[in-house]
Formats: structure tokens, sequence, C-alpha cells
């Protein structure tokens, strides 16, 4: 996501990260507004200044990593959409309803009364999501405010069904990040693009136990990108590999054609 950038940037940005991710009090005063131009400068700080224990070390970084990103222009209402992996609970963060939803598939009735109660509550909750879906072609205040209250109703209510009542519970915890569309109706409301992005990283780890070497595992990365970016875009992903080899010139740079694309959406 930095591109070409090397820095480690500590902006109010970075330090608010920390503080989310609990870096102790001792340690953040130790942190102010300033850029370090290299990873061994920033190394060098965090040594210097006592920052090393590796939990310390890794939030202070991943802080310092997302101030250079917000340094070099990258907007900080980004939404994020992840499975709730803490990893990815950065910037604007929201969660995908098919894996919240997940949490009550899961469950196992033994009695036919209580698969009837899992039904009825999945069933509410994919009209829900239905909703949700129209509401983005039409946001209206009136309709957020039913959309809010269906959501508390299925998710506070109580079934007398031990399990079902937990799961319900846990999904209603995460209220903020599941109705986040409300505010900003061009989320999308699951993050299937980008489990299916990552299925082939997933196969080939699965297969061959991951690469042996860095070297190795940014080849891997970097032609399955470029394979993937070539196929969303319409291109010949062998084609592209001819063109660049023969230096022939004849297809754009999958970023020239990524903003033609974007603007002729916009026309």
């Amino acid at each position: 996501m930095r591109c070409n950038h090397k820095d480690y940037v500590i902006n109010d940005a970075a330090i608010e990260y920390m503080k989310q991710q609990r870096l102790p009090k001792y340690q953040l005063e130790k942190f102010q507004n300033q850029c370090f131009s290299t990873e061994r400068n920033w190394k060098s700080f965090l040594f210097q200044n006592k920052i090393r224990k590796n939990r310390h070390k890794r939030i202070a970084t991943e802080g310092a990593l997302l101030g250079s990103l917000l340094d070099h222009g990258w907007n900080q209402d980004l939404a994020i959409i992840s499975d709730d992996a803490g990893q990815f609970n950065i910037l604007t963060h929201a969660l995908c309803w098919v894996h919240a939803e997940r949490t009550i598939q899961k469950l196992i009735g033994f009695t036919q009364k209580r698969k009837d109660q899992i039904e009825s509550v999945r069933s509410d909750i994919w009209d829900l999501y239905s909703d949700l879906k129209k509401y983005q072609q039409g946001p209206t205040s009136g309709a957020k405010f039913d959309l809010n209250k269906r959501f508390d109703h299925i998710f506070g209510q109580k079934t007398g069904y031990a399990a079902l009542d937990l799961a319900l519970n846990r999904i209603l915890k995460n209220k903020s990040e599941l109705l986040l569309v409300l505010d900003r109706p061009d989320i999308p409301l699951h993050n299937n693009l980008s489990e299916s992005d990552i299925r082939e990283y997933v196969k080939k780890r699965k297969i061959s136990g991951s690469t042996r070497s860095s070297a190795g595992r940014t080849c891997r990365d970097t032609f399955t990108s470029i394979k993937k970016t070539c196929r969303k875009l319409g291109i010949s992903f062998w084609d592209y590999l001819i063109d660049r080899i023969e230096t022939r010139g004849n297809i754009p740079s999958p970023s020239n054609l990524m903003v033609r694309k974007m603007e002729e959406q916009l026309l």
C-alpha cells in the first residue's frame, strides 16, 4: 500500500492507532510528530528509546506505517471491510455481513424447536440484509431509522436458546461496524471480492506450504497481483507478459487502464 515510499511517520493518526492498540503510556510518551526516512533509522529510534518488546515494536511500527500512508495522501475515511480479524481494524472499519451471519449458521439445533428458532432468526437477518442493499440504492432518514430499529430487535431478542442468544448478543456488540453502511451507502456489505482475491494464495499455501524465501514470496505476490489485475481489466495475462518481455508497448500499464476505467464510470 505504501508503493515506493520507505519512510515511517509519527503523526496524530499513528499515535491514535498506538493508543487503540493499548501501547503502554510510558512508551507512548516517547513519540512526537516526526519522520524517519529509512527502516534502519526507525529501528535505531526504537532501540535507543528502549522500545524492545516484540509487541511494543509491532504496535509502534504498525502505527508509523499507517502514519506514512496518510502522510502520502491516503484517505483517512477509507473503509476497510473485514471478517473481524483484528489486523484489519484500521481507518474506517466495517464488518462483513456474510461472516457475521455464520455465527448463527454454525449453530446446531438438537430439537426441531431449536432448528426452527435458528432458521427464523437467519431468515430475519437476510431480510434485513436485503433491505440494507435497497437502502444503498436510495438512502433516506426514515429508512435509516427503521433499519436501526430492526437491527436492535433481531439481535437484541431473547429466544430462550442460550447458544443462539449468545451468538445474537455477539453480533449486537458489533452494531456500529455492521451498520456503517447507513452512514456510508457507498461501501459493500461483504468482503467476498477480497476473499476471492486471496483464494489463490491460500490454495498455493495449502499445497506447497508457502514460499522458501522472501524473493520467492515477492515473485509469487507480484505475478499473482498482475494476473488478477489483468483479469479484472479484461486483458490477457499471457499477452501482457509477451508485450512486456518483447517491449512491444502495445498494452498500456494496468495503472493507466485503471484510471481510464474509473473515469469512464464517472462519466
